[in-house]
């Protein structure tokens, strides 16, 4: 399947600013049954200076360097992929011990995964919760994974197009959210269960109601099965709908675009985005 995507944002100022680096998390991050055709950035205004490198959690990161005074700042990034169908099941939980939970991880990944188990949320209610889940699930990981998933997708969903994702708990008591908030929460249940969990922004394609703005869910790590994505908002596997644009262990950095300016004004964001 070709995915082709343009995301174009604007921030627009009452008076003249001076930008100071911007960091751009717009470069979509491969995968193995997903291969980027074509890329193509477009800022104004023009910047002196584009760097790409990969950041501390293998993002693609852009740092976009302005000399002179503007109003505004446009960016449009257009990518296209072609994202082949796969089997999401296709693998075996090793070790053995790991297919029920909760289970502890071998030492080397354990270190390596810390990031993404820390207990960031988890409260004694969202940890009661996750295991009435598991409990149903027969404590199997994976049948765990999927009842979460469709446990919080029976939540009322609301579009949030700004602010930081509401806390787990909260999320859990009022039974509705955006998908940050339901990402979020399903990362809190899994790392109560000692599940490394990360959060994932980027587009799905084919569901109306998300194709145009940016959309999150969530990664876990599964020994013998590495990352594997799991969709809250469509309580289902990720497959091939979806396109990676970062993931990391903390949701607050995760914005397509970030950075200060220096002046005394008021910005406004105006951003849309299409499948083409």
């Amino acid at each position: 399947m070709l995915l082709h995507v343009r995301h174009d944002s604007e921030y627009t100022y009452d008076s003249p600013v001076a930008l100071n680096p911007q960091t751009l998390y717009l470069y979509p991050r491969t995968y193995p049954y997903q291969r980027l055709l074509d890329y193509k950035l477009i800022i104004d205004p023009a910047p002196t200076r584009i760097v790409r490198n990969i950041d501390v959690e293998g993002n693609v990161q852009q740092l976009a360097y302005f000399g002179h005074p503007t109003n505004h700042l446009r960016v449009s990034a257009e990518i296209k992929l072609q994202s082949d169908e796969f089997n999401s099941f296709d693998f075996v939980l090793f070790p053995f011990e790991t297919q029920r939970v909760p289970f502890r991880y071998p030492k080397y990944e354990q270190d390596l995964l810390h990031p993404y188990l820390e207990r960031v949320g988890v409260t004694h209610r969202i940890e009661d919760w996750a295991k009435q889940i598991a409990a149903k699930a027969k404590w199997q990981t994976t049948s765990f994974l999927m009842l979460l998933n469709q446990a919080i997708r029976d939540f009322t969903y609301e579009i949030r197009e700004e602010g930081a994702p509401f806390p787990p708990e909260q999320t859990l008591t009022l039974r509705k959210g955006s998908c940050r908030d339901y990402t979020t929460l399903f990362m809190a249940a899994c790392r109560s269960l000692g599940i490394a969990s990360r959060f994932v922004s980027g587009y799905l394609f084919g569901n109306p109601q998300q194709e145009h703005q940016l959309h999150a869910w969530a990664e876990v790590y599964l020994p013998g099965a590495g990352w594997r994505g799991f969709d809250p908002t469509e309580g289902s596997v990720v497959v091939n709908r979806h396109v990676f644009l970062t993931s990391t262990a903390k949701p607050d950095l995760a914005a397509p675009i970030s950075g200060t300016f220096l002046g005394a004004a008021r910005s406004t964001l105006r951003s849309d985005l299409v499948f083409i």
